[in-house]
């Protein structure tokens, strides 16, 4: 298995295959485009049959195998059998099973179809982020440890993605992480979650600033190729391609937990800002995984759904961009956009890097086909299965008191923005599985905003706000940031 870059255009730096060692600890492509493989490996029936009786870490196995296909079978099947245990994944709520790592849970059954959760939110951060990136803490601890190098991971988080990297990352030989947030922009728990961590490996970095300033930091870095060989730079962001591989996982999971044959289809709901989350369905459904529809929610910050419901996609400032009460989702430049739109322009990587550089240049570009536009490719988003929907404060509200009521589950703000719109778009016969995005209590102060009491904690996070902080304050400069990271790194 290859993979080449989405600007890998005849002048690239990129245009040579890699195999997925020589891009796992990276993030960018030289070229400044995001790694894809030149093909997806193929699931058959007969597989998807032999998948139902699999464990989670043995289905992680067989999956990532057609993607890793240079690092050995058993070390492969050691790793993901260290990263998919009932131990790290316990929390569990009541009535589900941790050894089922992902339980499905019916919400409701009707005329309309029925509506499923499916739980990612039971690792040590509270997070679906967990479970990609306990997958790539190990997996690059075993790639340095081969090489005996280190990395120096450079991140961006809206909120889950840091602590989930710094929890999976702390202690492990040869790594450090810095890790940028929006200052004062993620919810208290989130915010005592990454930044009570002491660990002299881990380095929090509280960007003046949104989430975009964070991200814009962390491509820049990655496209200064003489700095981030010096330093050492990865990524843990979802532009690392092995962190959007790992999460194809759970799609397959979902599909075989909720269906009895291969005849069936279902459709998932996933509540998106960055674009890797739905990104890894999109991946599932093109290896042949029999999903209907890929139904993107948005919060205020609608530029995804605006794309799919316009062909427009439309990249606001960070004057613009709102912060809400789902903030994992406050953001307005999705990195992993790049992948789909690859595809959806037929792997044309001239026209991908056009089409990119237009938003750096004009802030967006469009596909509608009207009269002076970059395109008409829109018309063919319905073929790879994409729908949208958009969330509101109000609705957050709404649909976390109705599924509390109805069926005595608290879920957080992102998973009622995905409920809410996955309302809108269930049909009869077909299964609609909501991806959970975190348990409830990351979110505590909308959860008493809705319910008028705390969500309950699992054991060990009941005091974490009132735990030591360590961390910096910065300005969106990028060479400041580069002078920290050198100061830090000793290179």
């Amino acid at each position: 298995m290859h993979y080449v870059s989405t600007r890998a255009t005849s002048a690239s730096a990129a245009r040579n295959p890699q195999l997925f060692s020589d891009i796992l600890l990276g993030g960018l492509a030289p070229d400044g485009g995001l790694y894809l493989p030149t093909e997806y490996p193929q699931v058959t029936g007969a597989e998807l049959d032999a998948w139902r009786k699999l464990s989670y870490a043995e289905l992680a196995y067989e999956i990532l195998r057609k993607f890793a296909t240079d690092i050995p079978d058993a070390a492969l099947k050691a790793l993901t059998a260290r990263t998919y245990t009932p131990e790290v994944y316990r929390n569990a709520r009541a009535g589900e099973s941790a050894a089922e790592i992902t339980p499905l849970r019916v919400l409701e059954e009707g005329e309309r179809g029925t509506l499923v959760l499916q739980a990612l939110s039971n690792g040590p951060t509270l997070a679906f982020k967990d479970m990609a990136m306990q997958l790539l803490g190990n997996l690059f601890e075993y790639a340095l440890a081969k090489n005996n190098d280190e990395l120096n991971i450079f991140g961006a988080t809206s909120g889950d993605t840091g602590s989930a990297a710094e929890y999976a990352m702390r202690g492990k030989r040869g790594v450090r992480v810095f890790m940028l947030s929006p200052h004062k922009k993620m919810s208290a728990f989130q915010t005592a979650q990454m930044f009570s961590l002491q660990d002299p490996n881990i380095f929090n970095i509280a960007v003046e600033g949104v989430f975009d300033d964070c991200q814009d930091l962390v491509k820049a870095v990655s496209n200064d190729l003489s700095f981030k060989a010096r330093h050492k730079i990865g990524t843990v962001n979802s532009i690392n391609w092995a962190r959007v591989v790992a999460q194809v996982v759970y799609y397959f999971r979902g599909y075989l937990a909720a269906t009895t044959a291969n005849s069936q289809k279902v459709s998932f709901t996933v509540p998106s800002g960055n674009f890797g989350n739905i990104c890894a369905g999109h991946i599932a459904r093109m290896m042949g995984l029999p999903i209907d529809k890929l139904v993107a929610a948005t919060n205020e910050n609608d530029v995804l759904d605006e794309f799919f419901r316009t062909g427009v996609y439309r990249v606001r400032k960070s004057s613009e961009t709102f912060h809400t009460s789902s903030p994992s989702m406050d953001i307005s430049k999705a990195s992993n956009f790049e992948r789909f739109i690859y595809e959806l322009v037929g792997r044309d990587a001239d026209r991908t890097h056009d089409l990119f550089r237009k938003v750096e240049t004009h802030g967006g570009f469009d596909l509608s086909g009207a009269p002076g536009s970059d395109g008409d490719e829109h018309q063919d988003v319905g073929k790879f299965g994409f729908q949208s929907g958009r969330s509101t404060h109000a609705d957050r509200l709404a649909t976390i008191r109705d599924v509390a009521g109805k069926y005595g589950i608290v879920i957080d703000t992102h998973t009622a923005d995905g409920v809410k719109v996955a309302r809108e778009h269930m049909q009869p016969g077909v299964p609609m599985i909501v991806l959970e995005t975190a348990l409830a209590a990351k979110f505590n102060e909308t959860i008493v905003e809705a319910l008028g009491k705390d969500a309950d904690r699992p054991a060990g996070f009941e005091n974490i706000e009132a735990l030591p902080q360590r961390f910096v304050v910065m300005p969106p400069d990028v060479d400041r940031m580069k002078a920290y990271i050198s100061e830090h790194t000793g290179l």
